[in-house]
């Protein structure tokens, strides 16, 4: 009696073709960022909450009249504004992973092809892409409304450095995602950065040497708004601003490939 015949050919793993850049194509970042702006509660969080918050306070006229560093007051809430926004929206781009894991997406992801890294790295793009849009809308409204003066290079660096700054947010989006079940991660976190942002400074300044100061500077955000006003008020950036934005990243970043390998080692 001959030996049935298998309907499925043997496949040898060893045979198996990496993509390159380990799957990490433009079409996927394309998809990627189509799914997250149809998601109208995440674009209102992240774009037009900072630019309302920026028109009620920066319209007091007694921040138009004052001075701050190169520029006025409504000059410092601008670019305050703009870098809230950029968090926001980086973490919020992060954080939708907490979606993905909810509806079984990530799991699938991890038997293509596709590497770590480069799931990773199309999450950053896409919290970066979100990131811009956000700062980009507080400087346009604050060109539009006239409140915030400031001298151009101050615009064009307070803006660049409040974005670029915002990928350790996507790293913190990413770890919370993958740490937090909830699919509505961002309403847990969404008060967490308000928080953040208020002890680290963003929202108001803080008096030197005070205890809220030295508490201030174990913040995640204490880094990034000192950074992103220094060009307003010129001299040097701080060693320390610098040191507490890599170190949270570095932290975030491990503990987003921590919680990663956990969650995926159930594949």
């Amino acid at each position: 009696m001959s030996s049935p015949v298998s309907t499925t050919a043997s496949i040898d793993p060893t045979t198996r073709r990496v993509p390159p850049l380990g799957g990490l194509n433009v079409t996927m970042l394309k998809i990627e960022l189509r799914r997250i702006m149809r998601n109208k509660r995440t674009m209102i969080f992240t774009l037009v909450m900072p630019v309302l918050l920026y028109v009620i306070i920066a319209s007091n006229a007694k921040y138009t009249n004052e001075r701050a560093g190169s520029g006025n007051v409504s000059a410092y809430i601008l670019i305050s504004m703009a870098t809230y926004g950029a968090v926001l929206a980086s973490t919020s781009g992060g954080a939708m992973v907490a979606t993905e894991r909810a509806l079984g997406w990530s799991r699938q992801l991890r038997l293509t092809p596709l590497s770590p890294i480069a799931y990773i790295v199309v999450k950053s793009l896409v919290a970066l892409t979100l990131g811009l849009g956000s700062v980009l809308a507080v400087n346009v409204v604050g060109i539009l409304t006239n409140k915030a003066d400031m001298p151009t290079h101050v615009w064009i660096a307070g803006a660049v450095i409040a974005w670029a700054g915002s990928i350790v947010f996507s790293a913190f989006g990413l770890f919370m995602g993958y740490l937090l079940p909830s699919e509505n991660v961002m309403q847990v976190l969404g008060p967490i950065m308000a928080g953040l942002a208020a002890i680290g400074g963003l929202w108001f300044p803080i008096d030197k040497g005070s205890v809220l100061d030295h508490i201030s500077a174990w913040t995640p955000i204490y880094g990034l708004a000192n950074l992103a006003r220094w060009p307003l008020y010129g001299g040097g950036p701080h060693l320390v601003w610098i040191v507490n934005l890599a170190g949270w990243f570095a932290l975030f970043v491990a503990g987003a490939a921590w919680r990663m390998s956990k969650d995926t080692a159930r594949v």
